[in-house]
């Protein structure tokens, strides 16, 4: 199983992953397919995926039972730690932060 999340996507790569995957929400894809085409899958995202960003999950054969990956700009961002692959969060941008007065 694989999970495909996208935002701010171009509509020609929403149209494309939902060829091969379910669009069970807005930007929620899913499927099941092998290795192989999985991984071409994630490289028509990395390759169309602009000014978005993306994140794939799948069923893996490690201690948490899945892994991941991500293209594309997000203050979420991998990292591994002891073999475990976790979450860090960047801080927020200065434009993204309101301003007190």
């Amino acid at each position: 199983m694989l999970v495909i999340v996208v935002e701010n996507a171009p509509p020609r790569l929403r149209g494309r992953l939902a060829l091969w995957l379910l669009e069970i929400r807005a930007g929620v894809y899913v499927g099941n397919y092998s290795a192989k085409v999985r991984e071409h899958i994630w490289s028509h995202v990395a390759s169309g995926i602009e000014e978005g960003n993306a994140v794939l999950a799948w069923r893996a054969n490690n201690e948490a039972g899945f892994d991941f990956m991500t293209v594309g700009s997000n203050r979420r961002i991998p990292v591994e730690i002891d073999g475990a692959k976790l979450v860090s969060f960047l801080p927020p941008s200065p434009e993204s932060t309101p301003e007190t007065s």
